[in-house]
């Protein structure tokens, strides 16, 4: 069979609410042309991240009845403890309420003025949590992942001659710890091979420095892997992710992407010292270390999910998913990172739009559009998310300009995805009539949430 079905059976069903183009309009403007200010009620497909937005199975629901809601010791924390150590073999897991917590409590005891965190890419939350500290940010990411139109197996990779060459010139002192992200969100939600983060690690371990995964969307890489890397195709996706993860020294993970839940994270170590120091701040900052800042529930539903996220069939149908919208568009001629990423589809702003230079935000421009034509929600990975000013004021931007549309995980049909497919192609053959952006409120760090913004005028 050709057909890939959805590996589920629908249960429950949400209404969408629709509304009109001149609404839209009018909604748009309201939000300052920042698809985050407008109200989840008055978007018809929501692709705006498939972070916490997932469908949650029966099981789950019915872990979360069995939640046990005790303060210190619940038995819900060591079913929740037991899947992390099964999936990573880390000695000590501490939860989260989601994965920005885990990152402001690892980056908080390690960062710091002076320091340097290298990653194949930092996505937008672990590069704020690195940077408030006073440290700095680094991406490393391979060539080929720096080209949308080039396909190639592996284009999340970090550059691993580029780290070697960073840690010389840098000092290993002053780089805490190295990161890899799986799969690589802002490159394109492109995978990282075995062989990669197995080089990574020897060349920590020539440095004596820590390798941490961002493991979001772990079961998603291990997949990519099973099916692309030699030597992997006849392991389970556990025992991938089990190799994967016995290379790091420790993990992050916001459990709202690979754990299928709507809440919860995790941040999984090696090291006893460093594990007693983030859960002292644990208990500042999130709660006692059996909780973490989570309900009992939350981590019943985690715990399942992190088994339910290994079924190879599940997996099938979500990169399938993902790969049959960007074949429809790609078909039209909409230019994306190719090939299709684990999560979600990337248009590549700048091929889109060549008329709107990065620092008038093309990304942000075709956002408002997809929202006008269809009511659909994405967001800008580009100049909006990552850029800078010089000391002049003048925008330095990412180098690529890119809008996501992350798919969350059991909760679209297929004709939905048809149905986004055709309004990406309805704006990409009325691209010549879209302009600018430019900022009219920005906040100093992780602006895109919050910003608002006006149209560019034609003499601008």
């Amino acid at each position: 069979m050709k057909t890939i079905i959805e590996p589920f059976k629908i249960k429950s069903v949400e209404p969408i609410k629709f509304t009109t183009k001149e609404e839209r309009k009018k909604i748009l403007a309201e939000a300052g042309y920042n698809p985050f200010l407008i109200n989840a009620e008055n978007v018809i497909i929501d692709l705006l991240t498939d972070s916490g937005t997932s469908a949650m199975s029966a099981k789950q629901w019915s872990g979360i009845m069995d939640g046990d809601e005790s303060y210190a010791g619940s038995k819900s924390f060591f079913k929740f403890e037991s899947a992390v150590k099964n999936i990573t073999g880390h000695k000590f897991i501490i939860p989260t309420h989601q994965g920005r917590a885990a990152e402001k409590i690892l980056f908080t005891i390690v960062g710091g003025k002076g320091k340097f965190i290298p990653n194949n890419t930092h996505f937008d939350t672990t590069r704020a949590n690195v940077e408030f500290t006073g440290a700095e940010a680094i991406d490393l990411l391979n060539e080929q992942g720096k080209h949308p139109e080039i396909k190639a197996d592996f284009k999340g990779n970090m550059d691993v001659e580029a780290l070697e060459n960073f840690i010389k010139k840098t000092g290993k002192d002053n780089i805490p710890l190295v990161m890899i992200t799986v799969t690589n969100n802002s490159g394109g939600g492109q995978p990282v091979s075995m062989q990669n983060i197995k080089d990574v690690k020897a060349i920590c371990n020539k440095y004596g420095i820590p390798l941490f995964i961002d493991a979001c969307r772990f079961a998603e890489n291990a997949y990519f892997i099973k099916k692309r890397e030699k030597g992997y195709k006849d392991k389970s996706i556990l025992e991938i992710a089990q190799e994967m993860f016995s290379y790091a020294d420790g993990a992050t993970m916001s459990a709202k992407k690979d754990a299928l839940v709507n809440i919860g994270g995790f941040l999984s170590l090696n090291n006893e010292e460093l594990a007693t120091k983030c859960r002292n701040l644990l208990i500042v900052t999130e709660g006692f270390p059996t909780y973490g800042g989570l309900a009992g529930r939350d981590l019943e539903a985690v715990a399942i999910g992190l088994e339910e996220i290994l079924d190879e069939n599940y997996l099938q149908y979500r990169i399938r998913s993902t790969e049959y919208l960007g074949e429809k568009i790609t078909a039209a001629g909409v230019p994306i990172i190719e090939p299709p990423g684990g999560h979600a589809i990337y248009i590549d702003a700048k091929r889109f739009l060549p008329n709107v230079p990065p620092h008038q935000f093309p990304g942000q421009s075709i956002t408002c559009e997809l929202y006008l034509e269809g009511g659909i929600r994405a967001v800008e990975i580009g100049s909006v998310m990552f850029g800078k000013y010089d000391e002049d004021g003048n925008v330095i931007s990412p180098p690529m300009e890119l809008v996501r549309m992350a798919i969350p995980r059991r909760v679209y049909t297929q004709s939905h995805i048809d149905y986004v497919a055709e309004v990406v192609i309805e704006v990409y053959k009325n691209r010549n009539k879209l302009g600018g952006y430019k900022f009219t409120y920005e906040a100093p760090m992780l602006r895109h949430f919050t910003a608002r913004f006006e149209p560019v005028s034609n003499t601008e």
